[in-house]
């Protein structure tokens, strides 16, 4: 909450608090009854300590007080009671303040005959006047802690938005996850099941063994969909992170299981992070995806590598022996690649080769999180 300030606020407090100073000095000169060496040393002093009024509000009063002896209104006393109270919530302290001023201020001095009548009027006059910039800096101080209330009320609804949409969010995933489990699962594992079907029915082994590939794809991906669906559902709870997500460990089963000739080559320092090895993973998972849809009779080669400080994998295929057929795409595998990579401060490049096959190349750190 944006607030206008009023030009002294602007002022540095060192500067306010030196004007004071200078304000209360030429006061006390111009005003104090008598100039005794006793009187001025303590009003010097009064004014002098106003410099520390913020830090010691209480001491600085204290201090001033004695300036009430030697004139009617002192700026010193005003300035302190006005402090005390924009920092003090001891209401009783206040009062009692208010009145040692009133006393002081009734008080004759030097003293002489003293005259009921007028130091009565004389308290009365005093009292209200020194009540004047304590109620004055007892309302800063309600209207500090009334902002800061409208901010912490500001802040609580924020809060309360962002749990809304965070709630809206969450039913919207578990609409999505069972969309996802009743639509795509069913129609995998009917692939799957045809698949095994297949691959005990036929007595052509090449058959045999694309049914075979077919079956261990489908089984993997329900395995993949059914960790979808759980993330989905678990909305950044607990089950999130229980959830095992592919390393590198199991980079060697994904290649063999690709369906595609694929030959793996490299390795990797242990010290590389999860999320690293995450991106490794799924990079090598839908670069081969795409040579098997896209490249249908090539090779591919996936190579890990570390170059500096920086860690990475490239997957090159050769070109198609056979035209692949039309299967459905987006374009959105290698999208999610290059944001996860942007995420990881990495860089992903994706393009042909001059002999028609395709290469994808991730380079990240290896403690990117």
């Amino acid at each position: 909450m944006n607030r206008a300030r009023v030009p002294w606020q602007r002022l540095p407090a060192p500067v306010v608090d030196l004007v004071l100073v200078a304000v209360a000095a030429v006061d006390v000169w111009l005003n104090m009854w008598e100039h005794t060496r006793l009187g001025v040393a303590l009003a010097a002093l009064g004014c002098a300590a106003l410099a520390f009024r913020r830090r010691f509000p209480l001491a600085v009063f204290l201090l001033t007080l004695p300036i009430a002896l030697m004139q009617d209104i002192a700026v010193a006393v005003l300035v302190a009671l006005f402090t005390l109270a924009e920092r003090s919530r001891n209401r009783r302290l206040l009062v009692a303040c208010i009145a040692l001023t009133a006393v002081a201020g009734s008080t004759p001095w030097p003293l002489a005959d003293v005259d009921r009548t007028m130091t009565l009027v004389n308290f009365v006059y005093s009292f209200a006047t020194a009540a004047a910039p304590v109620l004055f800096g007892q309302l800063l101080q309600a209207q500090r802690d009334l902002a800061r209330r409208l901010v912490e009320i500001e802040e609580a609804r924020e809060h309360e938005r962002a749990l809304h949409a965070q709630a809206v969010l969450a039913r919207e995933r578990a609409q999505l996850a069972r969309e996802m489990h009743d639509v795509v699962s069913h129609q995998v594992s009917l692939i799957a099941v045809r698949a095994g079907a297949l691959q005990v029915a036929t007595k052509d082994a090449d058959a045999k063994e694309a049914a075979r590939t077919i079956r261990s794809l489908s089984v993997t991906t329900l395995d993949e969909l059914r960790t979808m669906v759980t993330l989905l559902r678990a909305s950044g709870g607990k089950a999130t992170e229980l959830t095992p997500q592919p390393t590198l460990a199991d980079l060697r089963k994904l290649v063999e299981s690709s369906g595609t000739h694929t030959e793996l080559s490299g390795e990797l320092p242990p010290a590389v992070g999860t999320p690293a090895q995450r991106a490794l993973y799924r990079t090598v998972q839908e670069a081969l995806t795409n040579v098997r849809k896209h490249a249908p009779g090539a090779t591919a080669r996936v190579e890990l590598w570390q170059d500096g400080d920086h860690v990475g994998v490239t997957v090159a295929n050769t070109a198609p022996t056979r035209p692949s057929l039309a299967l459905p795409g987006s374009q959105q595998g290698l999208v999610g690649l290059r944001e996860r990579a942007d995420i990881l401060h990495g860089t992903l490049e994706a393009g042909p080769t001059v002999e028609g096959g395709y290469r994808v190349r991730l380079r990240i750190p290896p403690s990117a999180d």
